[in-house]
Parts: C-alpha cells; sequence; structure tokens
C-alpha cells in the first residue's frame, strides 16, 4: 500500500513522491502485520481531497528554523489540516467507511518522518483520531486545527481587547472573541494588504493606537521580538498570551513588564476536547470559517505552493486540492 505525499526532504528541498504506507503503528501492531499493510482492527484508511499549508509551524519546517523536539527530522511528511473520506476500515471501524473527517496528521510512513504527517493523497490513522466533519464546509474544512488553536488559547484566560496578527489564526481569534459575547477587539498588523476583511472588528496598525491599557494582550504574530512593543500597552496587572509558534527565544526588558506587573502565558498545542468543541461552535453558527482561504493549487504543484504560502504576502492560507492525483 503506497501514498503520494509531499516530501520535505531537506530545508527548502520540497518533492512529491509515493510513500509506503505502514499500518497499525498506532494500534500496537508488530512490523511484520505492518509489512503485510493490513489494516489494524481500529485504524481507517482516509482519500484526501484538501490538505492546508500551515505558514506558521510548517514554514519553521520549509526553512528548517523549527527548533528540535522529539520526532524532528527530515525527511518528513508535514501537515496537520487533511480533509477527506474514509475508504477502508479495520474491524472495529468499519461503520465509519463513507465517513467525512478532519485529519490533525499522521504517522503512517516506513520511508519518512511524519511530522505532522498530513499532506498526502491517502492516510492510515486511528478511527479516534479522524473527526467527523461536515462536507459542506468544503475545503474550509482544513481550518479545524487552526480554529481549535484559538480556542485553546483563549480558553486559557479572558478574551482578547487587542489582537496582535491579523494572519488566519488572529481572525479566527477575533471571530471566537465575538462569538463569545465579548467586546470586539482591536487587532494590529503592519501590513496594508492584511488590514482588510475583518468581520466586526477594527484592524489597525500598531503605530495608530495610543491606547496604553489593554488587559489581554493575544500575540499571534509568531514575532519573538514582540514583547517589549507589547508591555508598555498592558495595564497593571495585565496579561500577555503568546498564541503563536517561536523559532527564537522570546525575552523582554524586565524593568517595564515589573512597573506593569504582567503577566505571560504561552498557549500549548489544541487537544481533542477542542476540536470538539470547535466543531459544535462551527455547527451552531457561531463561527463562521469563509473567507479565510484565499489561495488554492493542485497537490501536483506543491514545490511552488509552498514557497508561494510562506513568502507571498497576499498569500492568507494556501490549500492544495488532491482530487487528480492518482
Amino acid at each position: 500500500m503506497e501514498s503520494l505525499a509531499v516530501i520535505l526532504e531537506a530545508p527548502r528541498r520540497i518533492a512529491l513522491r509515493s510513500l509506503a504506507l505502514t499500518p497499525g503503528q498506532a494500534n500496537g501492531s508488530s512490523a511484520a502485520d505492518s509489512a503485510q499493510c493490513h489494516l489494524a482492527a481500529s485504524d481507517v484508511l482516509i482519500e484526501v481531497q484538501w490538505s492546508g499549508v500551515s505558514a506558521g509551524t510548517e514554514k519553521l519546517l520549509w526553512s528548517g528554523e523549527m527548533p528540535n523536539f522529539p520526532g524532528m527530522g527530515y525527511p518528513l511528511v508535514p501537515g496537520y489540516e487533511s480533509l477527506g473520506r474514509i475508504i477502508d476500515a479495520g474491524d472495529e471501524a468499519s461503520g465509519r467507511i463513507g465517513d467525512w473527517v478532519f485529519v490533525p496528521g499522521a504517522t503512517c510512513y516506513r520511508d519518512a518522518r511524519g511530522l505532522f504527517g498530513g499532506t498526502a493523497r491517502r492516510v492510515i490513522v486511528p478511527s479516534a483520531r479522524a473527526l467527523p466533519v461536515s462536507e459542506s464546509l468544503g475545503r474550509d474544512g482544513v481550518l479545524f486545527a487552526l480554529a481549535a488553536t484559538a480556542l485553546h488559547a483563549m480558553n486559557g484566560g479572558e478574551p482578547p481587547d487587542l489582537i496582535v496578527g491579523h494572519g488566519t489564526l488572529g481572525r479566527l481569534m477575533a471571530r471566537m472573541t465575538i462569538a463569545a459575547g465579548a467586546p470586539p477587539p482591536v487587532v494590529w498588523d503592519n501590513k496594508p494588504a492584511r488590514r482588510t476583511g475583518a468581520q466586526g472588528y477594527s484592524v489597525i496598525a500598531p503605530k495608530d493606537d495610543d491606547r496604553r491599557d489593554y488587559a489581554n494582550i493575544y500575540d499571534a504574530s509568531g514575532d519573538a521580538d514582540c514583547l517589549d512593543l507589547l508591555v508598555p500597552r498592558l495595564r497593571r496587572g495585565g496579561e500577555i498570551v503568546l498564541a503563536g509558534f517561536y523559532a527564537n527565544r522570546p525575552s523582554f526588558a524586565f524593568a517595564p513588564a515589573f512597573r506593569a506587573e504582567a503577566r505571560f502565558r504561552v498557549a500549548a498545542e489544541w487537544g481533542p476536547d477542542d476540536l470538539a468543541a470547535t466543531r459544535a461552535l462551527i455547527e451552531s453558527g457561531a463561527l463562521d470559517l469563509t473567507g479565510l482561504v484565499s489561495h488554492q493549487r493542485p497537490a501536483e504543484e506543491a514545490p511552488d505552493a509552498y514557497p508561494e504560502a510562506f513568502l507571498d504576502p497576499d498569500c492568507l492560507k494556501m490549500v492544495l486540492d488532491w482530487s487528480d492525483c492518482a
């Protein structure tokens, strides 16, 4: 059993090639069982239709700036934003064949690391890892993981009254803030092209904002040098939430933070409960995912699509279409 997959062979080296799949790894099957390519009892085989490209963590994998952590290394299959249909399953999951699901990554490759492993034509995952979602969302469904990231950050404290960065994550945070019934946040972005597309909140350049009394500032920019700019904007006892992923070491001058009695919080990655809660928000109509995917390319064009996703300032979110791949 093989699958066409996007491969990061080394920093800035992207290819599209077939990889052997290894069923059952997450379920404790032996190497001999996997070699026979039989699905483990609770495994599902998913044919992917859409894969999102993350301009945060995947950009760091592509550039070679990703900090080292367990599982890191090349070659690797990126991606944790895939949508598709279950086309086969082990005995315990056979009732799920035909389900349309979101896949937050996979580790099913014999000759490449699955980090995060979702950007392939077919993937094998444990059934519990395939989240059923509405097919009517179309390609917008790739945003489930990013929306769950935003929700996880917000569930750790009070809603933001300032969001830094009007990329996809910042927009989702702003929409969720309003959906939660909190006052619309102010959003900062230095890029004029990114100051469009707001839904019920204001987006301004930082230089045009004189406020110094923000209670909760959420950084969605991933800029490790942002803290010295944000601390002076806090009211006393205010909180700064680091909601992005930072390649460099964040640091700040102590004296201004001391005077503000500032608090800092790091939002870790989402969990299964965040995905389920995100789905509930979407299904209820409280959270709208439309208007966030700006670019789409056939999966065959992945070697060109990835640099475009990371380097083109007009690209808010890139999606790969696998429908024409065998």
